[in-house]
Protein backbone atom coordinates (compact mmCIF):
# COMPACT_ATOMS: atom_id res chain seq x y z
CA UNK A 1 0.00 0.00 0.00
CA UNK A 2 1.28 3.58 -0.97
CA UNK A 3 0.23 6.76 0.75
CA UNK A 4 -0.23 10.10 -0.48
CA UNK A 5 4.17 10.64 0.10
CA UNK A 6 4.87 7.78 -1.83
CA UNK A 7 5.98 6.15 0.89
CA UNK A 8 6.04 2.40 1.14
CA UNK A 9 4.02 1.34 4.37
CA UNK A 10 3.64 -2.51 5.33
CA UNK A 11 -0.45 -3.16 5.65
CA UNK A 12 -1.32 -6.50 6.43
CA UNK A 13 -2.54 -8.51 3.17
CA UNK A 14 -5.88 -7.22 1.95
CA UNK A 15 -8.82 -9.42 0.65
CA UNK A 16 -8.84 -10.52 -3.15
CA UNK A 17 -11.32 -9.95 -5.92
CA UNK A 18 -13.65 -6.71 -5.71
CA UNK A 19 -12.93 -6.82 -2.11
CA UNK A 20 -9.89 -5.73 -2.81
CA UNK A 21 -10.55 -2.67 -4.55
CA UNK A 22 -12.93 -1.43 -2.19
CA UNK A 23 -9.87 -2.14 0.68
CA UNK A 24 -7.53 -0.21 -1.12
CA UNK A 25 -9.91 2.83 -1.41
CA UNK A 26 -10.59 2.68 2.73
CA UNK A 27 -7.02 2.67 3.29
CA UNK A 28 -5.91 5.46 1.09
CA UNK A 29 -8.55 7.56 3.10
CA UNK A 30 -7.37 6.92 6.65
CA UNK A 31 -3.81 7.62 4.99
CA UNK A 32 -4.95 10.95 4.01
CA UNK A 33 -6.85 11.23 7.43
CA UNK A 34 -3.91 10.40 9.32
CA UNK A 35 -1.15 12.39 7.42
CA UNK A 36 -3.26 15.52 8.04
CA UNK A 37 -3.13 14.91 11.46
CA UNK A 38 0.51 13.81 12.29
CA UNK A 39 -0.28 10.34 12.61
CA UNK A 40 2.94 8.01 12.05
CA UNK A 41 2.22 6.47 8.81
CA UNK A 42 3.08 3.01 9.85
CA UNK A 43 0.24 -0.03 10.20
CA UNK A 44 0.47 -0.19 14.05
CA UNK A 45 -0.14 3.44 14.61
CA UNK A 46 -3.10 4.13 11.31
CA UNK A 47 -4.76 0.74 12.60
CA UNK A 48 -4.47 1.70 15.96
CA UNK A 49 -8.45 1.52 17.56
CA UNK A 50 -8.37 4.50 17.99
CA UNK A 51 -7.33 6.31 15.00
CA UNK A 52 -9.98 4.33 13.44
CA UNK A 53 -12.64 5.41 15.59
CA UNK A 54 -11.69 9.09 15.12
CA UNK A 55 -11.36 8.57 11.01
CA UNK A 56 -15.11 7.02 10.76
CA UNK A 57 -16.50 9.63 13.26
CA UNK A 58 -14.47 12.75 11.98
CA UNK A 59 -12.98 11.91 9.00
CA UNK A 60 -15.62 10.85 6.51
CA UNK A 61 -17.73 14.56 6.59
CA UNK A 62 -20.85 13.96 4.42
CA UNK A 63 -20.72 10.03 4.23
CA UNK A 64 -23.71 7.86 5.74
CA UNK A 65 -23.82 6.11 8.53
CA UNK A 66 -23.70 3.00 6.97
CA UNK A 67 -20.47 3.94 5.01
CA UNK A 68 -19.23 4.70 7.85
CA UNK A 69 -19.98 1.24 9.45
CA UNK A 70 -18.50 -0.68 6.34
CA UNK A 71 -15.22 1.63 6.62
CA UNK A 72 -14.94 0.76 9.78
CA UNK A 73 -15.83 -3.26 9.51
CA UNK A 74 -12.91 -3.45 6.90
CA UNK A 75 -10.35 -1.52 8.69
CA UNK A 76 -10.89 -3.46 12.06
CA UNK A 77 -10.50 -6.12 9.76
CA UNK A 78 -7.05 -5.47 9.20
CA UNK A 79 -6.50 -3.79 12.60
CA UNK A 80 -6.93 -7.24 14.04
CA UNK A 81 -4.35 -8.95 12.43
CA UNK A 82 -1.86 -6.38 14.09
CA UNK A 83 -3.42 -5.49 17.68
CA UNK A 84 -5.42 -8.49 18.38
CA UNK A 85 -9.29 -8.06 18.78
CA UNK A 86 -10.57 -4.46 19.76
CA UNK A 87 -11.15 -4.34 23.92
CA UNK A 88 -14.44 -2.15 23.63
CA UNK A 89 -17.58 -1.58 21.66
CA UNK A 90 -17.18 0.56 18.80
CA UNK A 91 -18.69 4.32 18.36
CA UNK A 92 -22.86 2.99 17.17
CA UNK A 93 -23.42 3.86 13.39
CA UNK A 94 -27.07 3.69 12.06
CA UNK A 95 -27.59 1.39 9.70
CA UNK A 96 -29.19 1.91 6.47
CA UNK A 97 -33.08 2.31 6.26
CA UNK A 98 -34.35 -1.29 5.65
CA UNK A 99 -36.02 -1.75 2.18
CA UNK A 100 -39.92 -1.89 2.55
CA UNK A 101 -41.61 -5.50 2.26
CA UNK A 102 -43.59 -6.98 -0.82
CA UNK A 103 -47.23 -6.87 -0.91
CA UNK A 104 -48.92 -9.72 -1.53
CA UNK A 105 -49.22 -8.84 -4.72
CA UNK A 106 -45.69 -8.26 -5.48
CA UNK A 107 -45.27 -11.49 -3.88
CA UNK A 108 -47.25 -13.34 -6.65
CA UNK A 109 -45.70 -11.02 -9.45
CA UNK A 110 -42.16 -12.00 -8.06
CA UNK A 111 -43.50 -15.54 -8.48
CA UNK A 112 -45.09 -15.39 -12.46
CA UNK A 113 -41.39 -13.62 -13.30
CA UNK A 114 -39.45 -16.88 -11.63
CA UNK A 115 -41.23 -19.22 -13.40
CA UNK A 116 -41.74 -17.76 -16.53
CA UNK A 117 -37.97 -17.43 -17.14
CA UNK A 118 -36.50 -19.76 -19.95
CA UNK A 119 -33.08 -21.05 -18.43
CA UNK A 120 -33.52 -23.63 -15.66
CA UNK A 121 -30.75 -21.08 -14.26
CA UNK A 122 -33.00 -18.38 -14.47
CA UNK A 123 -35.53 -20.23 -12.79
CA UNK A 124 -33.77 -20.62 -9.76
CA UNK A 125 -34.86 -16.85 -8.64
CA UNK A 126 -37.45 -19.00 -7.08
CA UNK A 127 -34.50 -19.92 -4.55
CA UNK A 128 -34.53 -15.86 -4.11
CA UNK A 129 -37.93 -15.13 -3.52
CA UNK A 130 -38.88 -18.38 -1.02
CA UNK A 131 -35.89 -18.49 0.72
CA UNK A 132 -35.68 -14.85 1.09
CA UNK A 133 -39.42 -14.35 2.32
CA UNK A 134 -39.97 -18.06 3.64
CA UNK A 135 -36.55 -18.24 5.26
CA UNK A 136 -34.78 -14.59 5.43
CA UNK A 137 -31.47 -15.92 4.19
CA UNK A 138 -28.78 -12.94 2.90
CA UNK A 139 -27.24 -13.29 -0.43
CA UNK A 140 -24.46 -15.08 0.86
CA UNK A 141 -26.12 -17.55 2.81
CA UNK A 142 -28.35 -18.24 -0.19
CA UNK A 143 -25.27 -18.76 -2.69
CA UNK A 144 -23.52 -21.25 -0.33
CA UNK A 145 -27.03 -23.28 0.56
CA UNK A 146 -27.53 -26.67 -0.94
CA UNK A 147 -30.35 -28.88 -0.58
CA UNK A 148 -29.15 -30.97 2.16
CA UNK A 149 -29.62 -28.01 4.49
CA UNK A 150 -33.11 -28.33 3.93
CA UNK A 151 -34.64 -30.60 6.38
CA UNK A 152 -37.56 -31.35 9.39
CA UNK A 153 -37.98 -30.68 12.87
CA UNK A 154 -40.78 -32.70 13.50
CA UNK A 155 -43.27 -31.55 11.43
CA UNK A 156 -41.36 -28.08 10.83
CA UNK A 157 -39.57 -27.83 7.72
CA UNK A 158 -36.03 -26.17 8.47
CA UNK A 159 -33.10 -24.40 6.95
CA UNK A 160 -29.90 -24.92 8.34
CA UNK A 161 -27.48 -21.94 7.68
CA UNK A 162 -23.56 -22.22 7.61
CA UNK A 163 -21.69 -18.73 7.75
CA UNK A 164 -21.17 -15.91 10.37
CA UNK A 165 -24.41 -16.09 11.53
CA UNK A 166 -25.12 -20.28 12.02
CA UNK A 167 -28.57 -21.05 12.43
CA UNK A 168 -31.84 -22.95 12.16
CA UNK A 169 -34.55 -21.20 10.58
CA UNK A 170 -38.26 -22.50 10.93
CA UNK A 171 -40.02 -22.39 7.28
CA UNK A 172 -42.42 -19.04 7.87
CA UNK A 173 -46.07 -20.02 6.93
CA UNK A 174 -46.62 -22.00 4.14
CA UNK A 175 -43.42 -22.17 2.65
CA UNK A 176 -41.99 -25.24 4.25
CA UNK A 177 -43.36 -27.43 1.38
CA UNK A 178 -41.94 -25.10 -1.75
CA UNK A 179 -38.60 -25.24 0.37
CA UNK A 180 -38.62 -28.96 0.69
CA UNK A 181 -39.42 -29.33 -2.82
CA UNK A 182 -36.53 -26.78 -4.65
CA UNK A 183 -34.20 -28.79 -1.78
CA UNK A 184 -35.25 -32.25 -3.35
CA UNK A 185 -34.30 -30.96 -6.83
CA UNK A 186 -31.21 -29.83 -6.13
CA UNK A 187 -30.26 -32.78 -3.95
CA UNK A 188 -26.32 -32.08 -2.30
CA UNK A 189 -25.75 -29.70 -5.01
CA UNK A 190 -26.54 -25.94 -4.74
CA UNK A 191 -29.88 -24.95 -4.55
CA UNK A 192 -29.54 -21.30 -6.08
CA UNK A 193 -27.85 -21.04 -9.61
CA UNK A 194 -26.50 -24.79 -9.63
CA UNK A 195 -22.85 -25.32 -11.40
CA UNK A 196 -19.97 -23.36 -11.63
CA UNK A 197 -20.37 -20.00 -10.25
CA UNK A 198 -18.44 -17.29 -8.58
CA UNK A 199 -20.61 -17.30 -5.39
CA UNK A 200 -18.22 -15.73 -3.06
CA UNK A 201 -18.53 -12.52 -5.38
CA UNK A 202 -20.98 -9.69 -3.01
CA UNK A 203 -23.41 -9.02 -5.94
CA UNK A 204 -23.72 -12.50 -7.09
CA UNK A 205 -27.47 -12.34 -6.37
CA UNK A 206 -28.22 -8.76 -7.23
CA UNK A 207 -26.97 -9.23 -10.71
CA UNK A 208 -28.30 -12.46 -10.98
CA UNK A 209 -31.83 -10.81 -10.35
CA UNK A 210 -30.58 -7.74 -12.52
CA UNK A 211 -30.41 -10.39 -15.80
CA UNK A 212 -33.69 -11.68 -15.53
CA UNK A 213 -36.04 -11.26 -18.15
CA UNK A 214 -39.61 -9.26 -17.14
CA UNK A 215 -41.77 -6.14 -17.26
CA UNK A 216 -39.91 -3.12 -16.84
CA UNK A 217 -42.73 -2.02 -14.98
CA UNK A 218 -42.68 -5.15 -12.75
CA UNK A 219 -41.40 -5.21 -9.01
CA UNK A 220 -37.41 -6.08 -9.19
CA UNK A 221 -36.55 -8.83 -7.28
CA UNK A 222 -34.19 -8.19 -4.57
CA UNK A 223 -33.08 -10.57 -1.77
CA UNK A 224 -33.30 -7.35 0.91
CA UNK A 225 -36.63 -7.39 -0.05
CA UNK A 226 -37.28 -10.55 0.20
CA UNK A 227 -35.51 -10.67 3.70
CA UNK A 228 -37.09 -7.78 4.78
CA UNK A 229 -40.51 -8.83 4.03
CA UNK A 230 -39.41 -12.19 5.82
CA UNK A 231 -38.42 -9.79 8.97
CA UNK A 232 -41.81 -7.69 8.53
CA UNK A 233 -43.61 -10.40 8.58
CA UNK A 234 -42.52 -11.67 12.05
CA UNK A 235 -43.06 -8.59 13.26
CA UNK A 236 -46.47 -8.26 12.31
CA UNK A 237 -47.57 -11.88 13.54
CA UNK A 238 -45.59 -10.74 16.84
CA UNK A 239 -42.73 -13.01 17.28
CA UNK A 240 -40.89 -12.09 20.58
CA UNK A 241 -37.41 -9.98 19.65
CA UNK A 242 -35.45 -13.30 21.22
CA UNK A 243 -37.11 -15.45 18.91
CA UNK A 244 -36.96 -13.54 16.05
CA UNK A 245 -33.06 -12.27 16.62
CA UNK A 246 -32.14 -16.37 16.54
CA UNK A 247 -34.09 -17.14 13.42
CA UNK A 248 -32.47 -13.84 11.55
CA UNK A 249 -29.10 -13.96 12.86
CA UNK A 250 -29.14 -10.50 13.92
CA UNK A 251 -27.65 -9.44 17.40
CA UNK A 252 -29.36 -7.00 18.92
CA UNK A 253 -33.45 -6.06 19.44
CA UNK A 254 -32.57 -2.26 18.12
CA UNK A 255 -31.93 -3.24 15.00
CA UNK A 256 -35.16 -4.74 14.63
CA UNK A 257 -36.00 -0.86 14.36
CA UNK A 258 -35.31 0.15 11.30
CA UNK A 259 -37.60 -3.01 9.72
CA UNK A 260 -40.15 -1.84 12.51
CA UNK A 261 -41.54 1.28 10.87
CA UNK A 262 -42.83 -0.51 7.82
CA UNK A 263 -45.39 -2.81 9.93
CA UNK A 264 -47.93 -1.18 11.92
CA UNK A 265 -48.12 -1.52 15.78
CA UNK A 266 -44.29 -3.10 15.91
CA UNK A 267 -42.33 -2.63 18.59
CA UNK A 268 -40.88 0.91 18.78
CA UNK A 269 -37.32 1.67 18.76
CA UNK A 270 -36.91 2.69 22.46
CA UNK A 271 -38.62 -1.06 23.23
CA UNK A 272 -36.36 -2.54 21.46
CA UNK A 273 -33.32 -1.33 22.95
CA UNK A 274 -34.79 -1.55 26.44
CA UNK A 275 -35.10 -5.36 25.48
CA UNK A 276 -31.22 -5.28 24.15
CA UNK A 277 -30.29 -3.84 27.91
CA UNK A 278 -32.80 -5.76 29.97
CA UNK A 279 -30.86 -9.13 28.03
CA UNK A 280 -27.72 -7.15 28.84
CA UNK A 281 -28.44 -7.20 32.64
CA UNK A 282 -29.15 -10.83 33.58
Amino acid sequence: MVPADGQETAFPGLMAGPARRRGDSVVRSLHAFGAGRGVPASAACLLDYDVIEAFCVAGLPGRAASTRGTYRSVLYALAGQIHGPPSRRATPFCGAQAPPPYSRDERAELIWIAMAQRSPVKRSALAVVWFGIGAGLRPGELTALRGTDVGRAGATVVTRVAGPAPRTVPAAGRYGPLLEELARGAGDGFVFRPGPAARDYKNFVTGFAGRLVTDPAASRLSMGRCRATFICDHLAAGTPPGELLAVTGICEAGSLARYARHVEGAPSRAVLRAWDKSRQAR
